[in-house]
């Protein structure tokens, strides 16, 4: 070792190792930086050794020497003098490509050893392999000073893997001891695969559950109309829905109400979509009974349809009205018939109302009319009919073509013959 310690201002560089005043350029001495070393000793190699050196400070420049007297001793037996490579032991490391890596090497020996202790990769010193790129670097030698022995740590810094660098042996020399490390691509990690194919499959069903949430209405419709779902054709049912609705005392509403079920209900519900409602007052035979009436077509219908106005008044009728209580026993206990509940105006409270109306609002919800009375909110792709057509059974009927009104075709009769403009009846 050539001792020269200088502060780190100082740059030392140009080492050349003299033996009794001549250079050495002989196979078995390799100058390692401040380190000579010699392999197979002999008793010529004894002798006066100099170190020189060119030192550089603030500019100029100096040229240092220092002298080292070696003697040779002989020994009975080596055994003691081999060093001991603790790490690495000839093993492999898995390491992902393009991360860091620092491996030491940890050695012990003899005090008075004075071995080499080096990495190598293809039989050459690894500052030398990778001189132009120095990717791989050797590091300074850190020695521990123990009773009989010193421990030596070397390492060796990676500051990328690259594909060059697996499965080429880096070899930590300490004398005639040396062990090797390869490195090795990292196996697949198949749990982290589960992992990450769990994780994004419960996104893909979160994101469509979110989706199907927000456009389900629009997904059922489609459907419907797509695949044409039969699944109230053999109920025995003769209506899709039966509409229950309060008498108003108000003539606003009262006007609006009849509106809403009069007119616009049979345009959308039974022209536009083809469905099939029984309004009471307007699809029951003269002369029947009230309760009659209602008890047998609740049962034929498929759906109840409820209408509120927010005034509690308005229900001051419909609390004790045989209509509601038959329509809501049947819709809700005995035939479990589904319930849609439309609000005329927004409603705030509903304690004022009948417990039944309470219930279906708790159970069922309800949809709020909107839109108010004009052509754009007679059309069944407006958002409200697209809510009550969700919540009406998949479409039995086909829609009817609108009414036209008969024309007058002149006739001209005569005993035993009707002579029309479409042809000829004799009898």
């Amino acid at each position: 070792m050539c001792h020269l310690h200088f502060p780190k201002s100082c740059v030392l560089d140009s080492i050349k190792w003299y033996k009794d005043c001549k250079e050495i350029e002989r196979e078995r001495f390799t100058s390692l930086g401040l380190k000579l070393s010699v392999s197979n000793v002999s008793a010529e190699d004894r002798g006066n050794y100099a170190c020189m050196a060119r030192l550089t400070h603030l500019g100029k420049e100096y040229t240092v020497l220092n002298s080292i007297t070696v003697n040779i001793t002989e020994r009975v037996g080596n055994g003691g003098r081999i060093p001991k490579i603790i790490y690495p032991k000839n093993n492999s490391i898995e390491v992902q490509l393009g991360s860091a890596l620092i491996v030491d090497c940890n050695i012990t020996d003899t005090k008075e050893n004075t071995n080499l202790r080096c990495w190598r990769v293809n039989n050459t010193l690894v500052d030398d392999y990778y001189s132009e790129s120095k990717r791989v670097r050797e590091g300074i030698e850190a020695p521990v000073s123990f009773q009989d022995h010193t421990f030596y740590t070397v390492n060796i810094t990676f500051l990328e893997v690259k594909m060059e660098d697996y499965g080429l042996p880096f070899v930590c020399h300490a004398g005639v001891s040396a062990a090797y490390i390869i490195l090795t691509l990292p196996a697949p990690d198949f749990r982290a695969y589960l992992i990450g194919g769990l994780t994004a499959l419960t996104v893909v069903i979160l994101s469509l559950t979110g989706v199907y949430n927000i456009f389900k209405i629009d997904i059922v419709l489609w459907y419907r109309s797509t695949f044409h779902p039969n699944g109230t054709a053999e109920d025995g049912k003769l209506y899709d829905a039966y509409i229950l609705y309060p008498k108003p005392q108000r003539d606003s509403q009262s006007h609006d109400m009849d509106t809403l079920v009069w007119k616009i209900l049979p345009e959308v519900l039974e022209r536009q979509c083809g469905y099939k409602l029984f309004i009471f007052g307007r699809d029951e035979f003269p002369g029947q009974a009230v309760a009659s009436v209602i008890d047998e077509n609740i049962k034929l219908c498929r759906r109840l349809m409820v209408i509120v106005v927010p005034e509690s008044p308005s229900f001051s009728m419909l609390k004790n009205m045989s209509e509601e209580q038959i329509a809501v026993y049947n819709a809700l206990i005995q035939d479990g018939m589904k319930v849609i509940l439309i609000e005329l105006e927004k409603i705030e409270d509903y304690t004022a109302m009948p417990e039944s109306i309470q219930y279906i609002k708790q159970k069922h919800g309800a949809i709020q009319w909107s839109g108010g009375f004009t052509e754009q909110s007679q059309v069944a792709t407006a958002k409200f009919w697209k809510k009550v057509r969700y919540h009406m059974p998949p479409k039995r009927y086909p829609p009817s073509p609108p009414v036209q009104p008969l024309k007058h075709t002149p006739c001209h009769c005569a005993p035993g013959t009707w002579e029309t403009s479409m042809g000829l009846i004799t009898h």
